[in-house]
């Protein structure tokens, strides 16, 4: 079943009694609607399902988790205001989208701040998370309830074989509509070009932007790979997705409802991170067999001119010394 965007905006008016299970008792199933821009074959996706079906078997079939994937429910940020707006239950995205609702939670997503999902996994338990998640509720009804592992980002391009941030200096790079992406490609020389992640492969099939990056699971999930030559493994951010769900329908349920879900989410999270990073163990190859080259750069200089730049450029919106205080975990 597809919902366009009008139709999950329209459902806002509607939401007590379609989904806030406090005012629907006499109601025998809570529908949660959960919505991702990634495609059925993504992980994530498969993650959701394996969550949809776990919630329902432990909750007698009184949660329904439907999902939907591949951008159904309109971009990330139509969604992200949807959750916000209560017509939405849930989504899954990167805190660079969050960053538009609120700023300092994009330092999550930071170029070359992660040494690796190790690293990144810490994040978690630090006071800057847990103020973000504060924050996030009482300044945009929103809250985080899990984090996963997304993968490390790399380029992609469509006819120029790129070795150096020099061969970047007038690239059209397809970037999310978010500053932080667009400062990383511009400190290359790159012309950032944002852009739905719906709109990429027509995008990337008709020449419209030059490139691409993405991790390698997000890569081959989106067939990216029949439209581009060239895959350059600049390892340049590792990717986090953050669980969001309206709080007030998380504060609607029963505790032992929540509990469900939490343990789900978890078991959900586990086996996620774990294909992710066994699709990157083996996508290269994949990759390499369908026909790309592979260009394995001196992440010395791609790193330098990032770094050079954005920490101070982003220090007022991200926190004085938090990119800083992150990377030395």
């Amino acid at each position: 079943m597809s919902i366009n965007r009008r139709q999950v905006l329209a459902c806002a008016a509607a939401a007590a009694t379609v989904g806030l299970p406090r005012l629907a008792s006499a109601q025998t199933t809570t529908t949660i609607r959960w919505g991702t821009v990634l495609a059925t074959s993504h992980p994530e996706v498969q993650m959701m399902e394996r969550i949809a079906k776990d919630v329902k078997e432990k909750s007698g079939g009184r949660i329904d988790i439907q999902v939907f994937p591949n951008s159904q429910l309109g971009s990330a940020k139509d969604m992200i205001e949807a959750v916000s707006a209560g017509a939405l239950q849930m989504i899954c995205d990167g805190p660079g989208q969050l960053g538009a609702f609120l700023p300092a939670l994009s330092v999550l997503e930071a170029p070359y701040l992660w040494r690796d999902a190790a690293h990144l996994g810490k994040a978690s338990n630090t006071p800057f998370y847990i103020k973000q998640n504060v924050d996030l509720v009482v300044r945009r009804g929103m809250r985080m309830l899990n984090v996963s592992y997304n993968g490390k980002r790399h380029l992609t391009t469509g006819t120029k074989a790129v070795r150096i941030p020099a061969d970047m200096v007038g690239f059209k790079l397809r970037v999310p509509p978010i500053d932080v992406f667009r400062a990383m490609s511009e400190a290359w020389g790159a012309r950032a070009t944002p852009m739905a992640f719906g709109e990429l492969y027509v995008a990337l099939k008709q020449g419209a932007v030059d490139g691409q990056e993405n991790p390698l699971p997000t890569i081959n999930s989106g067939k990216f790979f029949e439209v581009q030559k060239y895959l350059v493994l600049t390892q340049h951010i590792i990717t986090p997705r953050l669980f969001i769900i309206n709080d007030a329908f998380w504060k609607g349920l029963r505790s032992a409802d929540q509990d469900v879900l939490q343990t789900a989410f978890a078991a959900g999270v586990s086996w996620q991170d774990k294909e992710i990073l066994n699709q990157e163990d083996t996508l290269v190859d994949t990759f390499r067999t369908a026909g790309m080259t592979i260009i394995k750069p001196d992440l010395a200089l791609w790193r330098k001119p990032v770094l050079d730049t954005l920490p101070a450029l982003f220090a007022e919106k991200w926190g004085k010394g938090t990119f800083e205080t992150l990377a030395a975990l």
